[in-house]
């Protein structure tokens, strides 16, 4: 039996969707500061170790002030991660995941240990009611179904049940403890404001972040590791699971995503890497100070300016398909004369019938938001007018479909944030500081025994 006091892990304040990645994910953001190798440990050029120690064959067992994790409760969490990736990871991959779910669970530990020492206690109820929401609004499913899907994809609902536990006995130990002691004033609000106003109509950009600390000893291998990442993601891993996993920065709890931006705010090192980026596209990594960032262009806007994207369309999709078959010369004559046809109908008001005389089926949305289009069409249906239909799109095997706009209504001029919106996002983020402290001093006190 092996005894040590834990030591720096990351941390995670917010509530998790177990949509993007289920297992909260560390951000320890005080490694970003931690700069100079040894950190100001006192330690030998050359290192040599009296005994080896393969952290990859240690039993997943482990010991926290005399509460028990086990290898199935990591797994279940690894589970879940590997669900929202698709199920396109590696042994390799797992291997890595494995021993940070392990992590992730001492932190989580430490923080019902914390909240129950506090005389602060989260019933049952309340942990089977965020449990059923959570299976309502990611999965459209009861309770039991959700039961059902977790045992399926090799996790449990006692694993899920736990995290959601500690998620809301860490949340209240902090506004109680922490929340009440932070305060920004009312003249810090107002210069946010105020610089918000400044740059108006300039461009600001949605970004997510995975940052890896390194020292100079540790930058070959982080380097290696954030290539490794990259490449997952381009495979279809989840951003925001990885995130959550891996990042160190203090936005892992949200996925990484640091909000709506501006460049000036960024290094100048991430600042140039996001110039030209395409929405939805990675870069990275990049070395920054203190270590790497890998960065996901979410979305970009004009400060304080109204975003054509945000119009609220009346669309009709009208589609065909083509019967087993059919050859490609005569699918592209049928989807000739269909956009000819779809040209000639005057407007919403008689697309119903002509499409019913080509067999056509007809769907329509008047709720819908150009934003929330394919990228390839939001610019083209925001150029129409009103009746006007898109170019035929689509495949043999997925058949051919236009869009035709029935209305539109524009957005109006975005306004500035109002002031206690700005006031609650700056003690959100003092709060969660003080947290990374709070959590760090706990991991510094306990007593941990590895089977």
């Amino acid at each position: 039996m092996k005894r040590t006091t834990l030591s720096r892990f990351s941390t995670r304040v917010a509530m998790t969707a177990l949509a993007a990645g289920a297992a909260a994910m560390a951000a320890g953001a005080v490694a970003q500061d931690a700069g100079g190798a040894g950190g100001g440990l006192n330690l030998p050029t050359n290192v040599e170790f009296f005994a080896k120690n393969d952290p990859n064959h240690r039993k997943a067992t482990v010991v926290i002030n005399g509460e028990v994790i086990t290898g199935t409760d990591v797994d279940h969490r690894v589970a879940l991660i590997v669900n929202a990736s698709g199920g396109k990871v590696s042994d390799e991959e797992k291997n890595r995941l494995k021993m940070q779910v392990l992590r992730n669970l001492m932190d989580e530990t430490l923080q019902i240990q914390e909240a129950k020492a506090q005389k602060i206690e989260v019933d049952d109820s309340e942990v089977d009611q965020t449990y059923a929401r959570i299976a309502a609004q990611n999965f459209n499913q009861d309770a039991k179904a959700m039961d059902a899907y977790l045992t399926k994809i090799g996790s449990s609902a006692a694993s899920l049940k736990r995290q959601i536990r500690g998620e809301l006995s860490w949340n209240r130990l902090l506004r109680r403890n922490v929340q009440p002691f932070v305060n920004v004033s009312n003249e810090e609000v107002r210069e946010v404001l105020k610089r918000l106003q400044d740059s108006k109509g300039t461009e600001e950009y949605r970004v997510g972040e995975i940052f890896l600390s390194a020292t100079d000893e540790t930058k070959s291998a982080v380097y290696q590791n954030a290539q490794k990442i990259v490449e997952q993601l381009k495979n279809g891993g989840s951003f925001v699971g990885y995130a959550r996993q891996f990042s160190e920065a203090s936005t892992a709890a949200v996925g990484g995503d640091l909000g709506w931006i501006r460049l000036a705010q960024l290094p100048n090192e991430l600042s140039g890497s996001l110039t030209g980026l395409q929405t939805g596209q990675l870069v990275g990594p990049v070395e920054i100070r203190g270590g790497f960032s890998i960065l996901l262009l979410i979305d970009k806007r004009q400060v304080l300016t109204a975003d054509p994207r945000d119009a609220l369309l009346s669309l009709k999709q009208i589609s065909i398909s083509f019967p087993p078959g059919v050859t490609e010369a005569q699918a592209t004559e049928k989807a000739k004369a269909f956009a000819t046809a779809m040209q000639s109908a005057r407007g919403c008001g008689t697309v119903d019938s002509v499409a019913a005389g080509l067999g056509a089926e007809v769907v329509t949305n008047d709720q819908i938001k150009a934003r929330d289009l394919p990228g390839q069409l939001q610019n083209m249906v925001l150029a129409l007018n009103m009746g006007e239909t898109t170019p035929p799109f689509g495949s043999i095997q997925d058949g051919v479909r236009v869009l035709m706009l029935c209305g539109r209504d524009d957005p109006k001029v975005d306004g500035a944030p109002d002031f206690e919106a700005v006031q609650q996002q700056m003690e959100d983020e003092r709060v969660n500081k003080r947290a990374q402290t709070y959590l760090r001093d706990l991991r510094r006190d306990a007593v941990i025994d590895y089977d």
